[in-house]
């Protein structure tokens, strides 16, 4: 498979670590982590929010399907955490594992289809009393100056990444992104947070009526 990643994994983090870490610290503050907790980072990338986990004296498990971006995660967080190449829709870990799962800007990248099976995987690794951290773009409204402007630089970002990887956007966007994925998928929201001028959103959800 084409590594999507493989010529800007390299200077990634210095586009956009800098927009990106704000809203990673937004995402903790829903959910405060605390030391011994199981997290798995779905789409880790360059491993950047991880290494913000490994201050709370979490385990850490990260999954990516871009060796470039992975390369680069294990060079910053060597053996604090376990990583791994592979697709999300498989994720190679027993059931009831984790006590959080984070996606972020991960699943607007993929169809709708693949998504739901994102979503089926995640809820089958998570514990019974477990959350899942979902932090993706927004479909609106935006608010001005700052919603509009961002919103602008988001959709070119997007356009610059490939035809296949705008499509996805634009139908993630369309089909009003993590609320109907929540409601889709069986997900209960139980925090939610809309930054940037409406452009971002951050959802803490849990399983519905989960039995197993």
């Amino acid at each position: 498979m084409k590594d999507a990643y493989r010529n800007i994994a390299w200077i990634y983090d210095r586009l956009f670590e800098n927009i990106n870490k704000g809203i990673r610290l937004a995402g903790i503050r829903m959910l405060r982590p605390s030391k011994g907790m199981n997290i798995l980072d779905i789409g880790c990338g360059t491993g950047t929010h991880l290494e913000l986990y490994n201050r709370y004296g979490c385990n850490l498990y990260g999954i990516d399907f871009s060796p470039a971006m992975l390369e680069i995660a294990r060079t910053r967080l060597a053996d604090s955490a376990q990583l791994e190449l592979g697709d999300a829709t498989s994720i190679p870990y027993e059931n009831n594992k984790f006590d959080l799962i984070i996606s972020m800007l991960s699943l607007h990248e993929i169809t709708q289809q693949t998504r739901s099976g994102v979503i089926s995987e995640m809820k089958r690794v998570l514990k019974k009393d477990g959350h899942i951290l979902l932090i993706d773009f927004h479909s609106g409204p935006y608010h001005p100056i700052q919603g509009w402007i961002s919103k602008v630089i988001i959709f070119f970002s997007e356009l610059a990444a490939g035809m296949e990887h705008f499509k996805n956007y634009r139908q993630f966007i369309k089909g009003k992104g993590l609320s109907a994925l929540a409601t889709l998928n069986g997900l209960k929201v139980e925090q939610q947070n809309i930054i940037a001028g409406g452009t971002f959103a951050i959802f803490l959800v849990s399983c519905k009526n989960r039995k197993s």
